[in-house]
């Protein structure tokens, strides 16, 4: 048994080298990384102005920008003065200041950017950094908790690899975005908490998480609702539990303390029309664009996005185990119903599904259900019966 351990981690070693290198030659430009390299640099340079810090980081980059992705003015918009924005960004200073705002409400990943940045990388190369890292760690972590479940470790292998080369988690990786480094947050807090039942660093970790995007904090609202109900099972006293949601709320406070652009303003600057100083001049909110918007793109983004395929696996596999009179049965079905209600809330307020920024809640999905295909006791029951 240890031999063949052995064999599979070397392999998987080579294998995540390989994988790690192909994401370093194929990063994939994407102008978001205009805002987190100033952020980098506003970070390590708090006196400078912006005109520096803006001159700097277009330097930087100079050579790498494909001319907004081809995009001209008259091809198609999805919200007003889209095609334009980012060329005013890159001639006007005070606009790409304002802009740095709606990318400050991830501090976390802002944070390790510019650790790597302090390690004597590149701004530009720290960011991408995060990305493949995080994207290392997941699948260490995933084949790791494959071992623990299903007790078969060429089996546990070749689903590693499998989703290695999901789609969305490649893409996630080639980016400049916080996705890779939220997903391996996310599913380390899951896993310390239901694996290694150690509640102070699943705390730590799923604050690290909203910390890196804010948004997850709709998920685990839903899920401390569910362990509330299970907290007997779960060996977790009513205090412990309240406490720990405590500084899971702290976390998404603190954020929307300090951030200087309301939802109505991203909302407006996205969807409906582009805001060039969402800060000092932005738009009133419009409901009525806002809705229309929401009306016209929520079936088409979902039916484009992984949810119901997944669902459609949820579906079989509960429906192949489920009894009426079961608890685990209905534990089940509301652990994937807060998870899908967290999903559909998560587009009300930022109506998006791109399929990179979805990796965690696909991830999730994934490994819950291989977790109830190979075990006998449910979600949350606090032991881990693996293989039965």
């Amino acid at each position: 048994m240890k031999k063949t351990k052995n064999i599979f981690v070397f392999i998987l070693s080579i294998y995540l080298c390989l994988m790690s290198y192909y994401l370093y030659t194929h990063q994939y430009y994407n102008v978001d990384i205009e805002a987190y390299v100033g952020l980098v640099y506003k970070a390590e340079y708090p006196d400078m102005k912006i005109e520096d810090i803006h001159k700097k980081v277009y330097t930087e980059l100079k050579g790498t920008n494909p001319k907004i992705f081809g995009i001209t003015p008259q091809d198609e918009e999805i919200a007003i003065g889209e095609n334009t924005y980012y060329k005013v960004l890159s001639e006007n200073p005070k606009a790409y200041g304002e802009e740095l705002q709606l990318f400050s409400v991830k501090p976390f990943y802002n944070f390790v950017n510019w650790i790597f940045f302090k390690l004597g990388f590149k701004a530009s190369l720290a960011i991408s950094l995060t990305s493949i890292l995080s994207f290392v760690a997941i699948l260490v972590l995933i084949f790791c908790y494959l071992i623990r479940v299903l007790k078969n470790y060429p089996l546990a292998f070749i689903i590693t690899i499998l989703i290695s080369l999901f789609k969305p988690l490649l893409e996630a990786s080639r980016h400049a975005s916080a996705d890779s480094l939220s997903c391996l947050l996310l599913l380390l807090s899951f896993y310390i908490f239901a694996v290694r039942k150690n509640h102070l660093w699943a705390t730590v970790f799923a604050m690290l998480c909203i910390l890196t995007r804010p948004e997850y904090f709709i998920l685990y609202s839903f899920l401390y609702i569910l362990i509330y109900f299970y907290r007997n099972s779960l060996q977790i006293s009513r205090s412990k539990l309240f406490i720990s949601y405590g500084y899971i709320f702290l976390s998404f406070f603190l954020i929307q303390y300090f951030n200087q652009i309301s939802w109505s303003t991203l909302v407006m600057n996205q969807f409906t029309k582009v805001q060039i100083y969402p800060i000092s001049n932005p738009d009133p909110f419009n409901l009525p664009d806002y809705l229309n918007y929401i009306k016209k793109a929520i079936l088409l983004d979902f039916n484009g996005s992984y949810f119901p395929i997944l669902l459609l696996f949820i579906v079989i596999i509960l429906a192949n185990k489920f009894s009426a009179n079961s608890r685990k049965s209905w534990t089940q079905c509301l652990f994937f119903g807060a998870i899908y209600a967290s999903v559909f809330l998560r587009y009300f307020i930022f109506p998006s599904l791109a399929n990179r920024m979805m990796i965690g809640f696909y991830l999730l999905i994934i490994m819950s259900l291989i977790y109830i295909q190979n075990s006998k006791t449910d979600i949350f029951k606090n032991a881990l019966e693996a293989g039965k």
